[in-house]
């Protein structure tokens, strides 16, 4: 076959499948175009959802910052008349803190913001001896996605466990929380505060056979340091 002739058979074949598709998007056409729109649509939505999540955890950002700025705010000198930005007591700084962490809460609740808006609203409300409502908020950002969030929530329930008398429960968490460290609660700390309430509810021996285990790990670390503490003055 010469060479002519290979190039007359390409255009052919190149114009039978032009032709084939042709054909088909003719019969198929009103297909095709829904097709293309709900391709259109859904990268439309996508971006808009995008758009809509950035505005909203930037003003997300602006509220937890405000918050967190108020939780920060410094504590008037005994004596000295009390200036914007500075609260008289830590229970009026605790208070007004609260109020804006559970409105961000409950805004953003949604959102990682959210999350710890819960978490700081549930340690506010703890400082304000309000037990219930701290553990309401905890428990909620205990269940963040998370795990740093997640175990610092863990670690201040377990305290609340334990002020209201239900050490079995505390027990548990702080157990969870040393099996599954983070970057925000090691399994030392955990393991110290376990403890720690083993010698204030009359566990001596399970105390100080925790503070041993934590000495022979971590030698060189200050949680070891604070176990060989806590073992000599036992």
């Amino acid at each position: 076959m010469d060479t002519q002739t290979r190039h007359a058979l390409k255009k052919d074949s190149f114009a039978q499948a032009t032709a084939s598709s042709f054909g088909w998007l003719s019969g198929h056409r009103s297909g095709v175009l829904r097709w293309g729109i709900s391709i259109v649509l859904v990268v439309l939505l996508g971006v808009g959802a995008l758009i809509f999540w950035n505005m909203r955890s930037t003003a997300a950002d602006a509220v937890l910052g405000a918050a967190m700025d108020t939780y920060g705010s410094p504590l008037a000198s005994p004596g000295v008349p009390v200036e914007d930005g500075v609260f008289a007591t830590a229970n009026d700084r605790s208070k007004a803190a609260s109020s804006q962490f559970t409105a961000v809460a409950k805004q953003y609740g949604w959102l990682p913001q959210g999350a710890k808006a819960h978490y700081f609203a549930g340690i506010t409300d703890q400082e304000l001896g309000q037990t219930a409502s701290a553990e309401s908020e905890l428990k909620i950002a205990a269940g963040s996605w998370d795990h740093n969030l997640s175990n610092l929530a863990q670690l201040a329930l377990a305290g609340i466990y334990h002020q209201t008398a239900r050490d079995s429960q505390a027990i548990d968490l702080y157990k969870a929380i040393a099996a599954k460290p983070s970057e925000t609660v090691s399994a030392d700390v955990a393991q110290l505060d376990l403890a720690d309430l083993y010698a204030a509810t009359g566990k001596p021996d399970l105390a100080r056979a925790l503070w041993a285990k934590i000495k022979d790990s971590n030698k060189d670390g200050a949680a070891g340091a604070i176990a060989a503490q806590k073992l000599t003055a036992k």
